[in-house]
């Protein structure tokens, strides 16, 4: 399971979906990527639908994203892969 994350302008709590496969979630991050680098007058929404939850829509005005992010939860002991950067300092 992949996850998709946006941290929006202003929240403190990130959004999140999940979907199965790497290319369904690379596809909307680069979507969201280009809307990203059009012109701040033009106020797009976007819509995510996500797998695990099939119930959950999320709209967000593609303005008051400023990052995106993907990761992929891993099974193995439960846990995922630590998303973002990470400096590991011994």
């Amino acid at each position: 399971m992949f996850s998709l994350e946006l941290s929006l302008r202003y929240s403190p709590f990130p959004l999140s979906i999940q979907k199965k496969e790497f290319e369904d979630v690379k596809r909307i991050y680069d979507e969201i990527k280009n809307s990203m680098n059009e012109t701040a007058e033009n106020s797009n929404l976007i819509e995510l639908r996500c797998d695990k939850v099939q119930d959950k829509l999320i709209a967000v005005r593609v303005q008051e994203i400023i990052s995106v992010q993907i990761y992929e939860k891993s099974s193995v002991a439960g846990g995922a892969k630590r998303p973002g950067f990470s400096l590991d300092i011994d």
